[in-house]
């Protein structure tokens, strides 16, 4: 039986964003699932922490800029007491305006890349009978399944020499080539997918040239191809979106 890769829409129940039958079925795989109501629970706790944290920070440091004003000053004196709350009022603002400095802040390249970025689905993809009949694309696939991506890449590779056009191959090459680092083969891979433009992997492969970009830090390029994600059907066009809100 396939696994489900939840990681998808988990984020997507945090963030509000599935339609009324999409909640309802995953209000019922959490009824079902104990690791899955842990892995939910932790995301939660996990953004929560990361959105508090610098907040939290400020308010220690300016309660305890505060504190140590109140022991020297005498809380009797009416103009004191005055002074006090100009600077009770001073620190409200402050955390106020950190609320929404932290709120709006840009993540950096690794940051979006940690955030969005999900290893291609090797297993449920496999689609061609042309493919999987082929020896080197099933080794490839085999170490592709079990994270070797090295040798995966490899056997992808040999696939393509002798059949080119493959294009489920070029697909899993390019992700295997982003997952050990290699993004020109990974970016000339997907651009051959994307420029093929008859296959079923063409969304896949906009979404992982788009994050080869941010990744190599070639910002007009990223942006361009997440305003083309952003703007069409994708099934990552409300993701593209989102990171396009962090890099303006």
């Amino acid at each position: 039986m396939k696994t489900i890769d939840f990681s998808y829409f988990i984020e997507r129940y945090i963030a509000g964003e599935m339609n009324e039958s999409e909640k309802q079925w995953f209000l019922k795989e959490l009824d079902g699932n104990s690791v899955l109501r842990e892995e939910v629970a932790l995301r939660k706790k996990t953004d929560n922490v990361l959105k508090s944290h610098d907040i939290i920070q400020l308010r220690n440091k300016l309660s305890e800029i505060e504190k140590n004003r109140g022991s020297r000053v005498a809380s009797k004196s009416p103009a004191k007491r005055v002074s006090l709350s100009i600077a009770a009022v001073i620190a409200g603002l402050i955390i106020i305006s950190s609320i929404a400095f932290f709120g709006t802040r840009h993540l950096t390249n690794d940051e979006i890349i940690n955030q969005y970025y999900r290893s291609y689905d090797g297993v449920s993809i496999s689609r061609s009978s042309r493919s999987t009949a082929n020896s080197d694309y099933s080794t490839g696939l085999e170490y592709y399944n079990i994270h070797d991506y090295k040798n995966a890449a490899l056997y992808f590779s040999k696939v393509l020499n002798t059949d080119p056009e493959n294009m489920e191959s070029t697909m899993f090459y390019g992700t295997s080539s982003f997952e050990v680092s290699n993004y020109p083969e990974a970016k000339k891979s997907f651009t051959k997918v994307i420029d093929n433009n008859d296959n079923l992997f063409i969304e896949d492969a906009e979404w992982y040239l788009a994050l080869c970009y941010v990744k190599t830090n070639d910002m007009k390029k990223a942006s361009d191809q997440l305003k083309a994600i952003k703007n069409s059907r994708s099934i990552y066009s409300r993701n593209a979106a989102k990171i396009l809100k962090q890099i303006k």
